[in-house]
């Protein structure tokens, strides 16, 4: 079945980086558009970086300059690097395919703060 395992989230200080990763089984990887999404407490989870099977990149303004997906179709992952993180960067984060969201992982928390 389809799976994503997401990891790399931590306590962060505003400025700071983080890398995050997720590990997909279950589908053929390379086949698919994949995304990452992130939800704060009391918001919707939100679509914010999403890469092609041909590795074209897009971004949602808010992250646009800061964060950049990557994908490693050898080893089922997908990443997000991080810089210049904000507080309103708070939030977990879920990988999935935009097309057909769902399977949702158990996420990893990332918590921008001093």
């Amino acid at each position: 079945q389809v799976q994503f395992v997401e990891s790399g989230g931590a306590l962060v200080q505003p400025g700071g980086s983080l890398r995050l990763s997720c590990a997909a089984s279950g589908f053929i990887f390379s086949a698919y558009m994949m995304g990452w999404y992130r939800q704060a407490p009391g918001n919707q989870r939100d679509l914010v970086a999403w890469i092609s099977t041909g590795d074209s990149t897009y971004y949602v303004d808010s992250v646009k300059g800061r964060f950049t997906i990557s994908r490693d179709n050898a080893k089922n992952t997908v990443y997000l690097q991080m810089n210049s993180l904000k507080s309103e960067d708070t939030a977990v984060y879920y990988c999935s395919r935009p097309r057909t969201p769902g399977n949702w992982g158990q996420g990893t928390q990332v918590t921008v703060s001093s």
